[in-house]
């Protein structure tokens, strides 16, 4: 970090954020703020319940428990309340960057993690003689952890590629954090070959996961309308098109943001779109994946008894 900052001009950058709407900064606050608890309750809610709760120690919770992990620490990351609270939107050199491993990180585990649990999805739902043995208690640590040594040291390489560029123009960034298209923007160097590489890893950590996704998915529900029960068929597909709609919304935000040609008209749009994985998949995933499910309502209402019982000990003792 030494070598960077010595080759650098700029030791700050100003996030933008949504500073064309002066007006509306309180609103955006108490709208964010409002989000981001509900959020990070909804998420830590969920590893309390699958850590504590026995009945919960399955694989598709294991992974729901992970999943809501890395959207407490993706909201934290990203949700910048202070600057809208106090209108000072500068961030260092060194914290942007850390800013952006972190989105990063997160980012292509969780593009891992949704295609490690649709696939444990297919195999309940579509191999349910073979799902115990083959999505065992070994081959889910496996995919764990193997999604978050993926995210992080890719990430770490391309960002010890980002380490070299050199910024020495402008410093504002048009986003709301520090995000990697508008930051390459403002620097001085060849920036081809570290656009070339962001590229390619966005197609590695998107595309595959998402067709993998899209499949199971779609042999999920080829087997749901085999459901000889009309009531059945109704309750799982309704569970699975939303987990489906939840997880187009994610990969396909990422895809059009990343992906596509970048054209300065569009950065609006992107702003917007980005909105989509950073504030609304982790505000909903609880709600769609787990909140709804029967066996975490059990034992949330479980927890909930307790928790009361042991109030009223309390106040008597």
């Amino acid at each position: 970090m030494a070598y960077w900052r010595n080759q650098t001009t700029v030791t700050e950058f100003i996030l933008l954020g949504f500073g064309d709407l002066p007006d509306l900064q309180i609103l955006l606050f108490l709208m964010f703020l409002l989000i981001y608890i509900t959020t990070i309750t909804g998420n830590i809610l969920i590893v309390v319940l699958v850590v504590a709760n026995q009945h919960l120690h399955t694989p598709m919770y294991f992974f729901l428990g992970n999943l809501s992990y890395l959207e407490t620490c993706y909201t934290s990351t990203l949700l910048m309340l202070a600057s809208l609270l106090t209108g000072n939107k500068t961030i260092s050199l060194s914290g942007c960057i850390t800013q952006l491993h972190f989105f990063c990180s997160l980012a292509a585990t969780e593009c891992c993690l949704l295609a490690a649990m649709s696939y444990d999805r297919y195999l309940a739902i579509c191999k349910p003689l073979h799902y115990s043995a083959l999505m065992n208690t070994r081959f889910c640590l496996q995919l764990a952890v193997g999604s978050w040594l993926n995210g992080c040291l890719t990430t770490t390489v391309f960002v010890l590629f980002m380490s070299h560029l050199i910024f020495c123009g402008p410093n504002d960034i048009d986003h709301f954090y520090c995000d990697l298209i508008p930051l390459i923007k403002l620097s001085c160097s060849d920036t081809y070959q570290i656009i070339l590489l962001d590229f390619i890893l966005a197609c590695v950590f998107t595309l595959p996961p998402f067709l993998l996704t899209l499949t199971s998915y779609v042999c999920i529900l080829t087997t749901i309308l085999r459901i000889p029960s009309t009531t059945g068929k109704q309750k799982a597909f309704s569970t699975c098109s939303s987990h489906l709609i939840v997880v187009t919304i994610y990969y396909g935000t990422l895809i059009i943001v990343y992906m596509l040609p970048k054209r300065n008209t569009l950065s609006i749009l992107n702003k917007v779109l980005s909105l989509c994985y950073t504030v609304l998949t982790p505000l909903v995933n609880p709600l769609i994946y787990s909140l709804r499910n029967r066996e975490v309502k059990e034992a949330l209402s479980k927890a909930v008894s307790k928790y009361v019982a042991f109030t009223k000990t309390c106040g008597e003792s």
